[in-house]
């Protein structure tokens, strides 16, 4: 049994089901494995380094995949978008700034344009420049985000999208794990989801084994929104998001304090920094979110596509005449 959805039709794809674009963990191999399941991967394109896209890309192999990068960070380096696209990616992804100045390099090169979304008012510029896909985020999610939650978030965009008469395709996003959060967000009105945390922890992501371990040791309390990994890192990100980490030494040392971490980062952003690399799981960041608690293995990436759709799909075909019995 599949779902077929405006998604699936749209991008040519089995299951609507799109990886999420993760910055450091979401390489070329595990967004071709979700391709190859038949969902859709995307390479995370992050901050930008131009050596690390291209051995992604070529860990991608001729799999279909697209490319996702932090908008406010691509205007400080736009030729990584021109790089990714010679690569001729299904799509690229844009989030956290405003996508149209590179809109016009994407239409041109053939690729369809994802923007996610954290409010209302990012929706707004979305649907202005005629986004293929919307990817409505709540705040379940783990990395950077905002406040909003999916369960209103995504209806709530549903309706909007409609009241506009756009042809954008609505995705959801956040604390998606399982065959219950896909056939929700397609209840919810959205055409398929994306899905960050639950790719974290499959073999193909670039996740050092600590953190894998970590993983499966943490429920959904387990994690927070802070700033403090970004202080750390001493990366600006724009006033409004915070990151969604687990909660751990480093965390519980740190948050509330973060004008002192600020005035002690040139000590302790190199020890952050050895931590990540080494992964070391309680003093840096662990870049997972809320989904954590439903996650209690570490498969292949491909399994999981094939696991997550055939549950969506066999629970909406079970419920929906056990809910609508005379």
């Amino acid at each position: 049994m599949r779902l077929k959805t405006r998604l699936t039709e749209q991008l040519g794809i089995s299951h609507p089901i799109l990886s999420a674009p993760m910055a450091f963990a979401g390489g070329g191999a595990l967004a071709a494995a979700v391709t190859a399941a038949g969902g859709f991967g995307l390479i995370g394109g992050g901050y930008g380094d131009p050596a690390w896209l291209e051995e992604q890309f070529a860990a991608a192999g001729d799999q279909r995949v697209g490319c996702g990068f932090i908008t406010w960070s691509l205007r400080k380096s736009p030729s990584l978008l021109t790089q990714a696209l010679a690569h001729r990616p299904a799509a690229v992804m844009l989030s956290f700034g405003d996508p149209r100045p590179f809109v016009d390099e994407i239409r041109a090169a053939g690729a369809q344009l994802i923007c996610q979304c954290q409010n209302l008012d990012h929706v707004e510029d979305a649907v202005d420049v005629g986004a293929d896909v919307i990817v409505a985020q709540g705040a379940e999610a783990g990395g950077h985000g905002q406040s909003r939650a999916v369960l209103t978030l995504v209806p709530e965009v549903s309706d909007l999208l409609a009241a506009r008469r756009s042809k954008a395709l609505l995705v959801a996003a956040g604390g998606i794990a399982d065959g219950r959060g896909l056939a929700a967000a397609l209840m919810l009105g959205a055409d398929g989801a994306l899905v960050g945390t639950r790719f974290w922890a499959s073999r193909e992501a670039l996740v050092k084994e600590g953190h894998r371990q970590a993983i499966l040791e943490t429920d959904g309390d387990g994690t927070i929104r802070t700033t403090v990994a970004d202080i750390a890192r001493q990366v600006a990100w724009p006033r409004g998001f915070t990151a969604r980490i687990r909660r751990n030494a480093f965390t519980q040392r740190w948050h509330n304090r973060e004008e002192a971490l600020a005035a002690n980062v040139a000590v302790e952003g190199p020890r952050y920094r050895q931590a990540f690399a080494d992964g070391d799981p309680e003093q840096t960041g662990v870049w997972f979110g809320e989904a954590a608690g439903l996650i209690h293995d570490i498969p292949s990436a491909g399994e999981l596509v094939e696991r997550v759709a055939g549950e969506a799909a066999a629970l909406l075909a079970r419920r929906a005449p056990e809910l609508t019995a005379a």
